[in-house]
């Protein structure tokens, strides 16, 4: 596999060659000082060109960064499904390789660059041939910290998440595995993911990032919690989605509790008790235990 310095020389590289290209600038985690490093992590690059059109027309270039197994051009996806998307301004190809390495390489013409540089947070500059770039504060991961909650916040999550029980409940007594597993991961779990957010936000004063669905949350999380955190995922066996179910409750049950002690909210516990009680009696009649 080539090492981020050889990457990083065949990005510099070819934009040096390449006259049509005046600027190029990187985000993503590897910007990211707090970001564990690894292997894995994708190169976020885009160069800022003269224009676009030429590059699409001659794409024999891109071969340049390697031999690929895979790619993908979300742009162009979308404009042959009828989306609004000028591929005058703006085009990125998704390039995995063989020797694993993950480039995402964003072409942007000079005017595209000039309304959306510095949006990110987790940006720096690697070449700027013509003085194009602003300067722009030292990249951080501050756009991703966990967002305090208002209490409204709080209350919309605590509520959702049991209320939503009640769907995973049923689909379980009618056998609709489909069903009841689609909305335990697909709803419940994003309420107990902002919940599991939120208690390690009013840890950490709101000043980290739990990363992208969460997968930074394990550097924050106490053992233990991240242990029964990791026994809510369950199988397509009904008993095994009720264990889930009762681990989840009582994880979300400890942390919305300590979040509102924090930040003075009041919890629902009334909703807590009643909900519990109606999905053991559920649970009851459907025999999985």
């Amino acid at each position: 596999m080539r090492s981020e310095v050889e990457m990083m020389k065949l990005i510099r590289e070819t934009a040096e060659q390449d006259e049509r290209v005046r600027a190029v600038y990187m985000n993503g985690s590897r910007t990211n000082s707090l970001a564990p490093k690894d292997e894995y992590q994708d190169y976020d690059v885009v160069y800022v060109v003269t224009e676009v059109s030429s590059f699409l027309n001659d794409r024999a270039w891109i071969d340049r960064f390697g031999k690929r197994v895979m790619m993908q051009e979300p742009d162009l996806l979308d404009y042959e499904r009828g989306m609004e998307v000028d591929l005058t301004k703006s085009y990125i190809y998704l390039m995995l390789f063989k020797d694993g390495n993950r480039l995402d390489l964003r072409l942007q013409t000079i005017e595209a660059m000039q309304e959306t540089y510095g949006d990110e947070s987790l940006t720096i500059p690697i070449i700027d041939k013509d003085e194009l770039f602003p300067m722009i504060p030292k990249a951080t991961d501050r756009d991703y910290h966990v967002p305090k909650p208002l209490e409204a916040d709080f209350t919309c999550c605590v509520n959702n998440f049991w209320w939503c029980l009640q769907n995973v409940a049923k689909g379980l007594a009618r056998n609709e595995h489909a069903y009841a597993n689609g909305m335990f991961e697909g709803v419940v779990r994003v309420d107990l993911n902002q919940m599991v957010d939120w208690w390690i936000g009013c840890q950490y004063d709101f000043g980290v990032s739990t990363g992208k669905y969460g997968k930074y949350t394990p550097l924050y999380l106490p053992e233990s919690l991240q242990k029964q955190y990791e026994k809510t995922y369950a199988t397509g066996n009904s008993t095994e989605m009720w264990k889930a179910i009762y681990q989840a409750i009582q994880l979300f049950r400890q942390l919305a509790q300590e979040v509102a002690e924090q930040l003075d909210f009041t919890y629902e516990i009334e909703d807590d008790r009643n909900m519990t009680s109606y999905l053991k009696s559920v649970q009851l009649k459907t025999g999985s235990f």
